[in-house]
């Protein structure tokens, strides 16, 4: 049992009947820790109705003692306890059990029967529906106008988390396994609401015909998003804070110039709060210092999950079906928070009435198209078109995940790793004696927690990470993954009718002669001269909320103005691979 948690891989058999064994005659149970993980992590290489049928098999075995038969109903039982929903879900899960229990029943074992009662479990899918509703454009609800800033963020607080406790264990594998949202109803549609608050900011500043009307407007907001950090509430923080510094909001001159000093220096502390500097480091340091009731950003352990997936694999030794248990426990680690939280309700008294309001008023649409003309019909473009206009931004949150793509290239993915550990060594390597020391590597890991250990990157063991070490590691796993990868564009020659950012070398591109590339697939555009440089994985767009889908989620809601105050079309986001704010990204985005 002891050396089975200790080690760094056991076939699956023997994981099973470690957690047999962790049950004595009685049902106490000797390693809860062990045996919690199994049966939530288990998906991952064994379905669960195989691992029911593995244990019918057990209990059906003519040797097998009646002090074992006892383990295995004391394993059955703390399972379906622990996880009820996962057998009101499936109904084969829920069969097996009960011929399990028929068959000790017929044996007349009644004193184990009884431990498996499958028919008392309650039942959960009325607590997956999603309620009905069509998306029409409507006028933006007076609702704000009658609450303060504390009972809205309370109000927007209860909803997104009742939409959160909907997301099961079933959500975050299918999402981890597919790299987006596809046959996922209960995530996509969190990801909506999230999408919606953004959105529903933008409009509600926009509803104001005065600039001084959107800047009272951009202020309460801004005193919203502070209620919100009060209630430990990162993730409507974030949607808040992302509608807020959306372009169709932050290029109005006239209105920011009638925010006061203190509002705007309040919105740029939340800003920096939710910022993906760093791997979201001051985000990931307050969170864990936050007890109680605390709401995380989704995006980012969503994230989390995608680059431990990707960067291990699941099997230690595939051939004796030895289970990577390295894996398990980091994916478990970031699975079992996400479920506390899910245990931790907000103490809100929340009004029905407000929250039907609330609904109505998120169940809308305006595309980024329309909400941005309504920009510009309440502060119109000035006629002087200048480079600075379409500067390239940098973005809040740029992708949770990467979609999964069968083609690869390998120079430009070798390419992408150079630049990736130059960004590293230039952000990290504080000494500057061009080696990552164990610690500045402690530093790295603190705001990428998937890494792998010290010495596994230190592979002379002279106590130093070197450039090419560091290459090396990533080049060994992108050749892992290299089924996984897509950095091959469909381009087609096309017209600029409005300035366009190259999404290599940040050169504007405009006018009616052909000297834009654009991907017929992802979209994304570049020189002529750029195509065979360009370092962005090609990700076809999709109707499910994939990574290119949740625009208004990632890139376009949650992008900051530059510091100099210039502004761009949402068109014009693109990253600057060589700064610390998108490192993160490089890593785990582009690169899987």
């Amino acid at each position: 049992m002891e050396s089975v948690s200790s080690d760094q891989s056991a076939s699956v058999e023997e994981l099973v009947d470690a957690c047999i064994k962790a049950f004595d005659d009685e049902g106490t149970i000797k390693d809860k820790a062990l045996v919690r993980m199994f049966l939530m992590m288990h998906p991952w290489y064994l379905s669960s109705t195989e691992l029911a049928k593995k244990l019918l098999h057990k209990s059906q075995k003519e040797d097998c003692s009646a002090g074992r038969q006892s383990q295995i109903c004391y394993l059955v039982k703390y399972w379906m306890h622990e996880f009820p929903a996962e057998f009101d879900l499936s109904p084969e899960l829920a069969g097996l059990v009960r011929r399990l229990k028929d068959l000790l029943e017929e044996n007349g074992d009644v004193r184990r029967s009884l431990l498996l009662d499958i028919d008392s479990l309650p039942s959960y899918e009325w607590k997956r529906q999603l309620a009905s509703s069509v998306r029409k454009k409507s006028k933006a609800s007076l609702l704000f106008d009658h609450l303060d800033a504390s009972t809205l963020a309370e109000h927007l607080t209860y909803m997104e988390y009742k939409s959160f406790c909907k997301i099961l264990f079933q959500d975050y594998h299918s999402f981890v396994m597919h790299g987006c949202t596809v046959d996922n109803p209960i995530l996509e549609r969190f990801i909506t609401l999230f999408n919606s608050v953004s959105q529903w900011i933008q409009i509600m500043v926009l509803s104001k015909p005065t600039a001084q009307q959107r800047a009272t407007v951009i202020t309460d907001f801004i005193k919203v998003a502070q209620k919100l950090l009060e209630l430990q509430n990162f993730n409507t923080l974030m949607a808040v804070v992302g509608g807020l510094s959306n372009s169709s909001i932050s290029r109005l001159k006239d209105t920011q110039a009638l925010i006061g000093n203190d509002a705007q220096k309040l919105f740029n502390g939340l800003a920096e709060l939710v910022t993906s500097c760093g791997n979201y480091s001051r985000y990931r340091q307050r969170f864990s210092e936050c007890t109680g009731f605390r709401f995380p950003i989704l995006g980012v352990h969503l994230k989390d999950l995608i680059a431990v997936h990707v960067a291990l694999p699941d099997w230690a030794d595939p051939k004796k079906s030895c289970v990577n248990l390295t894996k398990t426990r980091q994916l478990y680690t970031i699975l079992q928070e996400l479920a506390q939280i899910q245990n931790t309700p907000p103490h809100i008294d929340a009004n029905p009435d407000l929250l039907n309001l609330l609904i109505v008023s998120l169940d809308q649409y305006h595309s980024e198209e329309e909400i941005y003309q309504l920009s510009l019909q309440r502060e119109p473009r000035s006629l002087k078109l200048s480079a600075s206009i379409c500067k390239p931004q940098s973005p809040l949150i740029e992708q949770w995940a990467s979609s999964v793509k069968p083609k690869t290239d390998p120079v430009i993915i070798n390419k992408h790793i150079e630049k990736m550990v130059e960004a590293v060594f230039k952000n990290f390597d504080t000494d500057g004696d061009g080696y990552i020391s164990q610690r500045e590597f402690e530093t790295i890991r603190n705001n990428f927690p998937y890494l792998s250990k010290f010495d596994e990157l230190d592979q002379n063991q002279d106590g130093r990470i070197s450039r090419e070490e560091m290459i090396e590691y990533f080049t060994k796993s992108s050749s892992v993954l290299s089924c996984k990868m897509g950095f091959v564009h469909t381009f087609a020659a096309m017209s600029c009718i409005k300035p366009t950012v190259c999404q290599h070398c940040s050169g504007i591109m405009w006018g009616f002669h052909k000297q834009r590339y654009k991907c017929k697939v992802c979209g994304v555009n570049c020189h002529k001269d750029c195509r065979s440089l360009l370092a962005i994985e090609c990700r076809k767009r999709s109707k499910s909320f994939s990574v290119d889908a949740t625009a208004p989620l990632i890139s376009r809601s949650l992008s900051f103005p530059p510091p100099t105050g210039q502004h761009s079309k949402p068109e014009c986001t693109v990253i600057k691979e060589e700064t610390l704010e998108n490192l993160e990204d490089e890593v785990f985005d582009e690169r899987f």
